[in-house]
């Protein structure tokens, strides 16, 4: 039987913690210094993916309650969402919703993206197929477009 280290996390993705994207391979982020595991480590797909649904359910929320008069509530919270990428990922280097799954996104040498890379950043996110493409450190077009890392936050 498995122990609990084995386990990993359904946040992990796919092959959980157990690290390795190939065998003999370094660990996702290991070329920008990144630790395997833990703080400062790229944060895996199903995080990623946790903030984003959190991010969006916030910005549908908004966009019905409070911006259904000014336009379409689906457009609209395109709108809010890339607001809040720019506002919050290009200051703090999070939004609501990567807080929530415990990353955050960096540029390349650790510090916030700044508002000209978060916006570039999301508005290649609301396209939705730059994240789907990822390469060996797990970042998606989106990212290498920005030079940003997402990461899991300590």
């Amino acid at each position: 039987m498995a122990g609990r280290r084995d386990m990993g996390s359904w946040l992990d993705g796919p092959g959980g913690s157990r690290t390795p994207v190939d065998a003999g391979t370094e660990h996702p982020g290991a070329r920008f210094g990144r630790p395997a595991q833990g703080a400062g480590s790229v944060a895996s797909f199903g995080r990623r993916v946790v903030g984003l649904l959190v991010d969006w359910l916030l910005c549908v929320l908004i966009a019905q309650g409070l911006l259904s008069s000014v336009g379409r509530p689906d457009l609209m919270a395109l709108v809010v969402l890339v607001t809040e990428h720019v506002l919050l990922v290009g200051t703090l280097g999070m939004t609501i919703g990567h807080r929530v799954a415990g990353i955050r996104v960096e540029t390349l040498d650790g510090r916030p993206p700044g508002p000209a890379r978060a916006l570039v950043r999301a508005l290649l996110l609301v396209l939705v197929v730059p994240p789907l493409f990822t390469d060996r450190d797990n970042r998606g077009l989106h990212d290498r477009a920005a030079g940003t890392l997402v990461v899991r936050a300590g």
